[in-house]
């Protein structure tokens, strides 16, 4: 995006000593939010948040240091959105995985401020691209609410004239200390596919511990989690609406040296917790019709 575009969207959006559009890494445009209490910043390129962090603490998300800053390429970290596939096209092994939005060009809709916060509007939909690879009429509208919390919403509309069913995930890297000393508590007794080992049905028994490739979807749960890291002397708490599957993703070492865009020990700083939709919790919307889901993410000390 050229410089002139990038002031002209200054010119309609940003708000002075809060938010401004900046060119970022790879020379891709991003919103860079500055509030009393936090600081975060948003890309244009998939509509991507790559920063969020509370005045005066450590950054809650994990960003690769290999990440790939060009057009087609999702970045590596950062709050990825998953659309209108999760994991694999299942009928279709050369479409992208994680589906095409987040390596999509959105547009920026608004910019607010309310009090200490600043919501970020931007949205999606349809085009030639995107009927290659799913034929479908639909508009995404995402809005991002920086603050002492981050919030998430992700609306779906059914723009078409037949049903849609469809995969969603907020693919949120969390940064960790270091992967051995977390757990994820909330999730005791839940069900979940693990794709680890065919996707086998198993059940979760006390906190979830990282001890080696997980890539786990957690069925019909909608309650709140968090995130211990007892090194970083937090607890990140989790809390979703409109979402019956949370995915818990890390690569582990054998993994990790498959991602070109992840560095060789980077594996051990973070872990994936995604509030979603996915498997036999995915949406089916009709003509005209709405869905939305939520993400609130808290931080809390120790």
């Amino acid at each position: 995006m050229s410089p002139e575009t990038i002031q002209e969207l200054n010119r309609q959006f940003a708000l002075p000593g809060a938010a401004e559009i900046v060119e970022g890494n790879g020379r891709l445009p991003k919103v860079q939010i500055r509030t009393p209490h936090a600081t975060g910043e948003i890309y244009l390129h998939g509509a991507h948040v790559t920063s969020w962090r509370q005045a005066g603490a450590e950054e809650v998300l994990f960003l690769s240091s290999h990440s790939k800053w060009e057009d087609g390429s999702a970045i590596r970290g950062g709050i990825p959105i998953c659309f209108p596939w999760f994991r694999a096209k299942a009928d279709d092994p050369k479409a992208p995985a994680h589906g095409f939005v987040r390596t999509k060009a959105w547009q920026l809709e608004s910019i607010t401020a309310d009090g200490d916060t600043v919501t970020v509007g931007m949205s999606t939909g349809n085009d030639e691209d995107t009927t290659d690879w799913w034929p479908a009429d639909f508009r995404l509208l995402y809005r991002v609410t920086f603050g002492t919390e981050l919030k998430l919403d992700l609306a779906v509309m059914n723009t078409g004239t037949t049903s849609l069913r469809f995969e969603e995930a907020l693919h949120t890297y969390h940064k960790v200390w270091h992967i051995d000393n977390i757990r994820v508590r909330g999730l005791d007794g839940v069900s979940y596919l693990d794709n680890t080992d065919a996707n086998h049905e198993k059940t979760q028994h006390g906190d979830v511990l990282i001890t080696t490739q997980a890539d786990s979807a957690y069925v019909n749960t909608q309650h709140p989690l968090e995130l211990v890291d007892p090194e970083l002397r937090r607890r990140i708490r989790i809390t979703k609406e409109h979402s019956l599957s949370t995915v818990v993703w890390n690569p582990w070492r054998e993994g990790a040296q498959l991602l070109s865009d992840l560095g060789d020990d980077e594996w051990q700083q973070f872990v994936c917790i995604e509030a979603s939709n996915v498997l036999g919790c995915a949406v089916k919307l009709a003509p005209s019709q709405q869905h939305s889901m939520r993400v609130l993410i808290g931080v809390a000390k120790l």
